[in-house]
């Protein structure tokens, strides 16, 4: 897949066949559209064309809304797109000058003489454009002045499968991975850098990475001990994290903090992938030192026996 970030380092296509959208999330309506996508450019022999953008445009439209908490970042969603062969992903760069093109100009000098599409696929609820004005039967009714063809993935085909991207949020505010799991049709994670902290698990026997989420807006899942897998360098470990403020031994600030079973590289400064599986109990504050690290040692148990079954 050729990522392009810009329109002005794409050169123009033959017969592309293309479609749009955020993606956030990359759920399996998304996986619906995008496997629409690959198989007809591959039954046609012509290239495939994803065409998203970033910020996400509601960051930049709707700052304040609750809504823009987002369940995987533009990193993590090429990650996703990687997986459906498609030949060529352009992330447009999206801010008010470009929220203000109209349709009509989005589709012939973008859509049409930039990327150089012939066939272009839609989810049903799908707009773009000034104010949102784009629609499929904006498109539908002025196919023929764009000489596009034009391919709906209907309303049925979406919502059979009850898929949103705000079902999926809240089912990761409460931590609900299995519901997570089937709405995504792949398993929650988060990206971000291994940080300094203050060193407190491995005086207690359990060294811990520090991680800082790639993206403020990022979706965390709430306060509480996981069971989850840690990608480092493709490599895949288990391991057990906290999110939370560890009021034990008196922190104050929220931080989120994973400890790898059978691990001693050295990975500050290194990105890493966690993958949540399942949530264990609630962060707690223990009588003692002795206590927490009584109950660290179950968890530890607990979550060895259930990652050792997947």
């Amino acid at each position: 897949m050729q990522i392009h970030y810009t329109l002005e380092d794409f050169s123009v296509l033959e017969n592309a066949i293309a479609t749009i959208g955020t993606f956030d999330g990359v759920h399996i309506g998304h996986q619906k559209i995008l496997h629409t996508l690959t198989r007809l450019a591959l039954e046609r022999n012509t290239p495939s064309v994803l065409i998203t953008f970033w910020p996400h445009p509601r960051k930049i439209l709707q700052p304040l809304s609750k809504e823009n908490k987002l369940l995987f970042n533009l990193e993590e969603r090429i990650q996703l797109f990687q997986e459906f062969n498609i030949d060529h992903l352009i992330v447009i760069p999206f801010d008010i000058a470009f929220s203000k093109i109209s349709p009509e100009d989005f589709i012939i000098n973008i859509i049409k003489n930039k990327i150089g599409t012939k066939t272009l696929i839609l989810g049903y609820d799908h707009r773009f454009g000034n104010n949102r004005e784009g629609s499929f039967e904006y498109l539908k009714t002025n196919a023929n002045n764009y000489g596009l063809e034009l391919i709906e993935i209907p309303r049925q085909d979406i919502d059979e499968l009850a898929i949103s991207s705000s079902r999926i949020r809240e089912a990761i505010s409460k931590a609900d991975f299995e519901n997570a799991f089937k709405l995504l049709g792949h398993k929650y994670s988060l990206t971000g850098k291994v940080v300094n902290g203050e060193m407190l698990g491995r005086k207690l026997g359990f060294p811990t990475a520090n991680i800082d989420p790639e993206n403020e807006d990022k979706i965390i899942p709430p306060i509480g001990v996981y069971a989850v897998f840690v990608e480092i360098h493709n490599e895949v470990f288990q391991g057990m994290l906290n999110i939370g403020t560890r009021p034990t031994v008196g922190g104050k600030k929220q931080s989120i903090e994973v400890h790898l079973f059978n691990f001693n590289q050295n990975i500050y400064q290194e990105k890493i992938k966690v993958i949540f599986i399942k949530k264990l109990r609630e962060e707690q504050k223990f009588e003692g030192l002795e206590a927490l690290i009584n109950q660290l040692n179950k968890d530890k148990e607990i979550a060895k026996k259930l990652l050792s079954t997947i």
